[in-house]
C-alpha cells in the first residue's frame, strides 16, 4: 500500500501553500487508526492541493495514491476519500448543473497549459539558481509562484485549466474502481461512486449498465443518485451499439418516476429533465414543481447540490422549456423569503434568468421593468436570507441591479 508514494519528486511539486512535501504524509494519515488524525489530513489535503476549488501542480499527482485508498476495504472513511478525488476532478459539483461537466470547452481552455508549465518551471530553475542556495522558507513563494506573477490573466487562466484536467484525468483512471465500488455493502459509498461516475460522459457506455443496477437500489438515496448520475451522462451518440441499454433506460426511469419513494420520484424526475428536456412532459414538472413547495427538501445523504433536492428541482425545471416557467416562476417567489444562505442562491438565480433574460442597460427605471421584473424586485427585497452570501452579489451585478437589500427596497419603491 503506498509502496511508490515516496518514489515522487513532491518537492519540485507545487500546491497552494508552497513545495507539496506535506503531501505524503497526509495520505499516509489517511490510513491513520485515529479519527482525529485522518480529520486533520484531510482538512490539510483541501486545503493544499485542492485550495478553495483551485487544482495545482501537485493535485493530479496525489490522485493515483487516494486511489489506492478507495479501492482497498480497509481504508478508513472511504466515503470521505472518494469525496475529495471527485472534488480534485471537477471542482464544485453544484457549479456544474444543471448540464454536466462541460468536458470539451474544459479541454479547449487547457490547451497549451502543458507548455506554460514547462515555462514555468525553466524559470522556477533560473529563480532558484539566483538564491544562492539559501533554502526557501515555507511559507514564501516558490519559483513556480514568481512565475504565475508573470502571466497574462487568460494564460493564468490556461494553467489552472492545464492543473485541473490533469486531475481530472488522473481520477478519470479510477472508474473502474468506482464502478466496483457500485456494489459495496456501504451505501454512503454505494452513494459517492454514482457521485463520481456522474461526470464521466466520455466513458457513458461502460457507467450505464452498474449505473442502472445501481437505479434500483434498496436504499432510495443511492437510487436516487444514480438515477441523476445518468441523466448527466446523457444519450449515446447514435451509432453505437447501445439501442438495449437506451431502451433499459427509459424502461427504469419510467418506473422510478412512479416509485413509492420520495426521493427516488425525484431522481427520476431531474434524468428526465436532463435527458428529455421539454418533451419530458407534465408529470416531471410536477413532480419537481412539488419539490420547489417543500418546506423539508434536504436529503443529506444525496451527493447532488449538498443534498439541497430543492434547488436542484429548481435548475431542473428550466431544462423543460418556456412551458413551464410561469410555474416555475410563482413557486420561487413564494419559497424565497422563507430561505436562506446556500437554499436561497439557486432559488434566486434561477428566477433571475427567468425574468431577466439580458442584463438592464445602465440607469434603467424601476417603472421601464416588466411585471415579471418588478415583482421578483419586490420578493427579493423582502428576502433577508438571499443576501446572506456574497455569491449572490455578483448575480444582482450582473444584471444591473442593486448590490445590497437596502438599495434594492429603495429601487423597488422609485
Amino acid at each position: 500500500m503506498l509502496a511508490s508514494l515516496d518514489m515522487i519528486d513532491w518537492a519540485d511539486l507545487t500546491h497552494a501553500y508552497g513545495r507539496a512535501t506535506d503531501v505524503p504524509d497526509q495520505i499516509r494519515a489517511l490510513r491513520s487508526a485515529d479519527p482525529n488524525i485522518r480529520d486533520k489530513a484531510l482538512h490539510s489535503l483541501y486545503g493544499s492541493i485542492f485550495h478553495q476549488g483551485t487544482r495545482f501542480e501537485a493535485s493530479a499527482y496525489a490522485v493515483p495514491f487516494l486511489l489506492e485508498l478507495v479501492a482497498d476495504p480497509e481504508t478508513p472513511d472511504r466515503v470521505a476519500v472518494l469525496g475529495l478525488l471527485t472534488q480534485l476532478a471537477i471542482g464544485y459539483g453544484e457549479q456544474l448543473l444543471p448540464s454536466g461537466y462541460p468536458l470539451d470547452s474544459h479541454r479547449a481552455t487547457a490547451a497549451g497549459g502543458d507548455l506554460l508549465l514547462a515555462a514555468g518551471k525553466e524559470f522556477a530553475d533560473d529563480d532558484d539558481d539566483e538564491e544562492d542556495d539559501e533554502e526557501d522558507d515555507w511559507d514564501e513563494d516558490v519559483g513556480l509562484f514568481d512565475y504565475l506573477q508573470t502571466l497574462e490573466p487568460e494564460d493564468e487562466e490556461r494553467l489552472f485549466a492545464y492543473f485541473a484536467l490533469k486531475a481530472y484525468d488522473a481520477v478519470g483512471a479510477g472508474l473502474p474502481v468506482f464502478r466496483g465500488l457500485l456494489a459495496d455493502e456501504n451505501a454512503r459509498l454505494r452513494a459517492a461512486a454514482a457521485y463520481a461516475l456522474a461526470w464521466y460522459p466520455g466513458e457513458r457506455s461502460a457507467s450505464l449498465p452498474p449505473l442502472l443496477r445501481a437505479a434500483v437500489d434498496e436504499e432510495p438515496s443511492v437510487a436516487a443518485t444514480a438515477l441523476v448520475a445518468i441523466g448527466l451522462l446523457g444519450v449515446p451518440s447514435s451509432g453505437t451499439p447501445a439501442s438495449e441499454t437506451v431502451s433499459e433506460t427509459a424502461v427504469v426511469l419510467g418506473a422510478a418516476l412512479d416509485d413509492y419513494r420520495d426521493v427516488v420520484r425525484w431522481g427520476a424526475a431531474i434524468a428526465q429533465s436532463r435527458l428529455r428536456g421539454p418533451e419530458a412532459g407534465g408529470r416531471v414538472a410536477d413532480e419537481l414543481l412539488g419539490w420547489i413547495a417543500r418546506d423539508d427538501a434536504s436529503y443529506e445523504a444525496i451527493p447532488f447540490n449538498d443534498g439541497d433536492l430543492r434547488g436542484y428541482a429548481a435548475l431542473a425545471l428550466r431544462e423543460l422549456g418556456d412551458a413551464h416557467a410561469d410555474a416555475l416562476f410563482a413557486a420561487l417567489l413564494a419559497r424565497l423569503p422563507a430561505l436562506s444562505g446556500m437554499q436561497a442562491l439557486p432559488m434566486a438565480v434561477v428566477a433571475l434568468r427567468i425574468a431577466y433574460p439580458e442584463p438592464l442597460p445602465v440607469g434603467t427605471p424601476f417603472t421601464a421593468l416588466d411585471d415579471r421584473q418588478q415583482r421578483l424586485l419586490r420578493v427579493l427585497a423582502d428576502s433577508w436570507g438571499v443576501w446572506e452570501l456574497g455569491n449572490f452579489l455578483e448575480f444582482v451585478s450582473h444584471y444591473g441591479l442593486p448590490r445590497s437589500r437596502k438599495d434594492m427596497a429603495a429601487y423597488a419603491r422609485a
